[in-house]
């Protein structure tokens, strides 16, 4: 993946004790979200999924190209709250604890995904104990059945099968007759929400999308009950393999723009997350060693799996840039790759920590830089900091010049 020449510069002015850093570029950001916010019909929400990355400075990016941001805890609600102050905050996640939805209820958040009946009840429960606070708006998750294989090619599946994720068919029916009661009194039912998979292309996405539309209506109108809003949740791929090849959302836009036309009641909505944001940032670090063991060669890199651990859990090679350091300022002969291909390795004491196997960079050097691509989503907030205890890296944001630890 090419690196937009404000990060190449950053990079190559940064010392090699200002290093590993995060560098994200927020004009890209603002730029790509844009793209994906004109390529959506008018009809559909976007709403960015915070989990991915929630640094302030990126949510803050995002802020003029989408309409509000999920949140699946207290602690990121919270988080995002004091980030973009105002914004719409749907809450999610399936492990809501009873303080979080007290919380959350006080606090005015009034749009909430319910992952189970339990949640349901506490909700109501939270809702009945608090007179002041206003009345609020759910949209039931559920696990819907797919055909036997439906999501085997997918990199990461939370339906279609036995998952802790939502609510089954019958499940949701529970729910829906207890809205009917006086569970519901101050809660409204605004539709149904299935997040069933990550990875999917646009022609994957739009067949769950239509199935989950379709199955939504039918429940709908069965209940008698008003079908305000379809969330077909997030999971647009991205491919680390070939970085240049990226989700077509002008297609999936015109996809949409016709599920729209079948079906001209409810608005849709979506929550991408890596999608909106791996593009803008990037992990830079520098060589420490290179050395040939058994016919192939290693290099050591500052930094690691404990700062970006998405390759390793994910089992793909982190895409990457070198960028050759002419000087060598010691006495003894400078370490080098003696093959073409070389595994980039990070400090930890794990043979786990790996961010490329064998790829391809021949004549890499010790002191050179490399900068890993699509690290702008799932990447530092994902990874187990504290291992071993190295420094944090850096964060630059190229808006804002300050390093921040």
């Amino acid at each position: 993946m090419t690196l937009t020449a404000p990060v190449r510069s950053l990079v190559g002015r940064l010392g090699a004790d200002e290093l590993p850093a995060y560098v994200y570029d927020l004009a890209a950001l603002r730029a790509h979200a844009a793209a994906v916010r004109a390529a959506l019909p008018g009809r559909v929400e976007l709403y960015y999924a915070a989990k991915a990355n929630p640094e302030p400075a990126v949510l803050g990016a995002l802020s003029g190209a989408v309409d509000g941001y999920e949140v699946s805890s207290g602690g990121e609600l919270a988080h995002v709250r004091a980030a973009v102050p105002g914004a719409a905050l749907a809450f999610g996640g399936p492990g809501k604890t009873p303080a979080e939805i007290a919380a959350a209820v006080r606090g005015g958040v009034h749009r909430w995904h319910l992952e189970s009946v339990r949640e349901l009840h506490l909700l109501a429960a939270a809702l009945a104990a608090d007179p002041e606070a206003a009345d609020v708006d759910v949209l039931l998750r559920v696990n819907l059945p797919l055909a036997p294989g439906a999501l085997d090619s997918v990199a990461l599946a939370m339906g279609g099968r036995p998952t802790p994720f939502g609510l089954d068919p019958a499940a949701a029916e529970e729910c829906l007759a207890l809205l009917a009661g006086p569970v519901g009194r101050r809660i409204r039912l605004r539709g149904f929400h299935a997040h069933l998979a990550s990875g999917l292309d646009p022609e994957a996405q739009l067949a769950l999308a239509g199935q989950l539309v379709a199955w939504s209506v039918r429940l709908a109108e069965r209940h008698r009950t008003a079908l305000d809003e379809v969330n077909i949740g997030g999971g647009m791929a991205v491919d680390y393999a070939d970085p240049a090849r990226r989700f077509d959302w002008t297609a999936f836009g015109a996809g949409l723009a016709g599920l729209l036309a079948r079906h001209p009641g409810p608005t849709l909505r979506i929550e991408p997350g890596r999608a909106l944001t791996a593009y803008c940032g990037w992990y830079a670090t520098e060589v420490l060693d290179v050395k040939q063991s058994h016919g192939e060669d290693f290099a050591v890199v500052r930094g690691g799996t404990h700062h970006l651990r998405t390759p390793a859990t994910r089992g793909h090679d982190q895409p990457f840039t070198v960028l050759p350091v002419a000087g060598w300022p010691h006495p003894w002969p400078r370490p080098a790759a003696a093959t073409g291909r070389v595994t980039l390795a990070g400090q930890l004491c794990t043979p786990k920590d790996v961010l490329a196997h064998r790829a391809p960079a021949p004549g890499l050097r010790a002191a050179d830089r490399v900068v890993f691509a699509l690290a702008g989503a799932y990447a530092w907030n994902i990874s187990h900091h504290e291992f071993l205890m190295h420094p944090r890296p850096a964060f630059h944001f190229l808006d804002d010049p300050a390093p921040r630890r």
